[in-house]
């Protein structure tokens, strides 16, 4: 089975490329502010399976750049599920906690109402519906706070931060459950071939880490297991304003990921820890 991967430089893409039947295409090969050219492609490759782990992921600057930020979490995976659906290819979308609105304090199960605070979350809900009117065989699969060796993430920062500082200031009432990218990565793969096997059920669902924290008891998790001497203080979110509003609760409810393809959530301190084992390479 070929999976075919748009993405090559991201987080999920770079865990996703090591497994032997998976191609990633970059931006080169498959630009997603070109969405009929990623439907074209996937016609003209034709894949045991797709997915898309490619995305505009600029939260912040998705506010002043909605427009663009729509095409490619929007338009883009929409025209990749028609093309998929007209073959019969399985689709796996990857998509986020910003869909939610952030109320309440119980994790978001995959039927609860979508109520984006800001233009990110509302590209990607466009990009879910249009994978949803497709009408193939697909799945939606909803994260949060992804981290891994590559890319932007929160564990890079607080490392970067680390060696000049010895204590920052870290929120602490944004609630979810940090995801290492490489088990993210294993999901999307498994969920894939589950589709193609016939062993999957189409629909939307979600997967993050257990425990869920706040980004300052995962900042603090950080400092420990990597050895980094810094004192964390947690403060609220409107003491760390930002272009884009950030979700209060992002816990994500699994249960039914577990149930349709045996996927459990797993655990973000071993992924930290198999990351803090290899410092020399963040």
């Amino acid at each position: 089975m070929t999976v075919l991967v748009f993405g090559k430089t991201g987080q999920v893409a770079r865990e996703l490329a090591h497994y032997s039947d998976v191609r990633c295409l970059d931006r080169a090969e498959a630009d997603l502010s070109k969405p009929a050219q990623c439907g074209r492609i996937i016609r003209r490759l034709k894949p045991a399976a797709v997915i898309n782990a490619a995305a505009y992921t600029d939260v912040d600057g998705a506010e002043q750049d909605e427009v663009l930020a729509t095409v490619i979490n929007g338009d883009a995976p929409a025209a990749m599920a028609l093309a998929c659906a007209q073959m019969g290819v399985p689709f796996v979308q990857i998509s986020t906690d910003y869909v939610f609105d952030g109320a309440g304090s119980t994790g978001f199960a995959p039927d609860h109402k979508t109520c984006p605070l800001g233009a990110y979350g509302r590209s990607k809900r466009v990009g879910e519906r249009g994978v949803v009117a497709a009408g193939g065989t697909y799945a939606i699969l909803r994260t949060a706070w992804v981290f891994s060796r590559y890319g932007t993430n929160f564990l890079k920062t607080m490392l970067r931060l680390s060696e000049t500082r010895e204590q920052l200031s870290i929120v602490n009432d944004q609630i979810g459950g940090p995801t290492p990218a490489v088990a993210l990565a294993e999901a999307c793969h498994a969920m894939a071939g589950g589709l193609a096997s016939g062993s999957g059920r189409v629909g939307i669902y979600h997967f993050s880490g257990t425990p869920e924290v706040s980004w300052a008891d995962f900042a603090a998790e950080i400092f420990a297991q990597s050895g980094r001497q810094v004192t964390t203080t947690g403060i609220p979110s409107q003491e760390y304003p930002t272009p884009a509003k950030r979700p209060l609760n992002s816990r994500l409810n699994c249960d039914s990921l577990q149930e349709q393809f045996g996927i459990l959530r797993p655990d973000w301190r071993a992924g930290l820890d198999q990351l803090c084992a290899d410092i020399e390479v963040i």
